[in-house]
Formats: structure tokens, sequence, C-alpha cells
């Protein structure tokens, strides 16, 4: 399982897809709730909740694409009880409460591709 905000695609975006494909036989991908995305970054996303769902389920990289949750974004992880989570380079997430819920979750760090280059933090300014 994979999570993210996954605002106006790009190549970052994909290579994180690939690497979470590498991690299982099923990829499932959350997508953050605009809700969300302003609560955490303090602005609305560029491209609304579905667009970005419909751009991530385009990419035929992950096996389930669907919105993550407005009020919990643990309760994804209790609902479809994934067995590794990948998390991007620079994903910030409380690991220690993950662990603490979910032992048997294995949490791997995913690597970061051209990230001077290809950051939606950049991209959409």
């Amino acid at each position: 399982m994979g999570f993210g905000t996954f605002d106006g695609l790009h190549p970052g975006h994909l290579e994180y897809l690939k690497q979470l494909r590498s991690l299982g036989d099923f990829v499932m991908v959350v997508v953050a709730r605009d809700r969300n995305v302003e609560r955490i970054k303090g602005r609305l996303p560029k491209y609304n909740e579905k667009e970005r769902l419909s751009a991530v389920e385009a990419t035929l990289l992950a096996d389930e694409v669907m919105m993550g949750n407005e009020e919990d974004f643990m309760q994804c992880l209790r609902d479809h009880k994934p067995t590794v989570i990948g998390l991007g380079y620079d994903q910030k997430a409380d690991v220690t409460r993950i662990q603490a819920e979910f032992p048997q979750i294995h949490i791997h760090r995913l690597k970061a591709y051209a990230p001077e280059k290809y950051k939606s933090s950049l991209l959409n300014t």
C-alpha cells in the first residue's frame, strides 16, 4: 500500500509507483483527500481529488486506487490490512504509531527519483 497526493502526476510519482509495485503482488494506492491536503500542506492541491485519483488509475501501476479517509488516515490500514507500506523518500508518517498499531506491517522507505527536478511542490507553483 502506498499513499500520496499525486498533484500533477510526474516522473517522480511514476517511479514511486513502480517501486511500490516491486514490493508486492497486489498494489493499493491511497490518494489524499483535498481537505487533508489543505490541512497538511496549507493549500488545496492544483488538481481535485477525483482528477488525481483518475490520473493514478490511468498509470495501470496499481491494482486498486482509493480515496483516503477524511478523518483518520489509519482507517485504510484497518480496513485493507496491507502487509507492506511503501513510503516516499520525503513522506512524513508517524512510523512509530503505525508499527505500534500494526506490528505485522513492513514499512519500506522508497528511493527518490530526481527530487531536484520532479517534486510537486516545485512543479505546481
